[in-house]
């Protein structure tokens, strides 16, 4: 455990010009201590003590703004830079020397128990405020911009951006952009617009059987009139 702290911390004193010292990396950065607390919870879910283990990690997310789901397999070297708002699902898994700045989210679509949410190799860079959203994987030394949403795989050392993801550099040479559609991600709310339209046409339906049923009743009541 105090070898992956420190570990942890070498790890942010090398990519991060902004730390000073060991001291000042173990006090004050929330990355670090949201491993601290994840490797805790991932060897409680492991043991199956699975309460704990989302306890521990429901402290973490409230002192650290970082959730990590217990389960979630996190690597050697990974550096949570200006880590508030990240999300890690529960299938996600991340490799050796990943990078991920604030506002990450790893997420799934599924609502089954599968494997539902990314796999980033070793190497990867995420930016700040990008979706890695399905059980996808990004590719080893390849980097997914700021603010960009992905659905589909990447390869390995390429370049994502944008919404949708593209990859617009693909082994150091630019590329067309390849486009990584969003069809399979839903949307909740165009779904829910679809639904309010069915119902107002059921509704439109009974309210037209109910005015032929008033019609039909208004003539035989004429017919029966003496």
């Amino acid at each position: 455990m105090f070898d992956a702290i420190r570990s942890d911390i070498a790890t942010v004193m090398e990519r991060d010009p902004a730390a000073r010292s060991r001291f000042e990396v173990l006090v004050s950065y929330p990355g670090v201590h949201a491993l601290a607390f994840h490797r805790v919870a991932n060897r409680l879910w492991r043991r199956g003590w699975t309460t704990g283990a989302r306890f521990v990690s429901h402290v973490s997310r409230f002192v650290t703004g970082i959730e990590i789901h217990p389960a979630a397999k996190m690597g050697r070297g990974v550096f949570i830079d200006h880590g508030m708002g990240i999300v890690i699902g529960e299938t996600a898994e991340v490799g050796n020397n990943v990078s991920l700045l604030q506002g990450v989210t790893l997420g799934g679509t599924s609502t089954r128990r599968e494997k539902r949410h990314p796999t980033l190799r070793d190497n990867v860079t995420v930016g700040a405020g990008a979706k890695i959203i399905g059980a996808i994987t990004i590719g080893e030394n390849s980097r997914v911009g700021a603010g960009s949403v992905v659905v589909r795989d990447v390869p390995p050392n390429a370049v994502v951006v944008g919404v949708p993801g593209r990859v617009t550099y693909k082994d150091g040479q630019r590329v067309g952009g390849v486009d990584m559609n969003m069809t399979d991600l839903p949307d909740p709310v165009s779904r829910a617009i679809e639904q309010l339209v069915e119902q107002i046409r059921g509704l439109e339906a009974d309210l037209d059987t109910l005015r032929k049923q008033v019609d039909r009743q208004g003539i035989q009541d004429k017919e029966d009139a003496p």
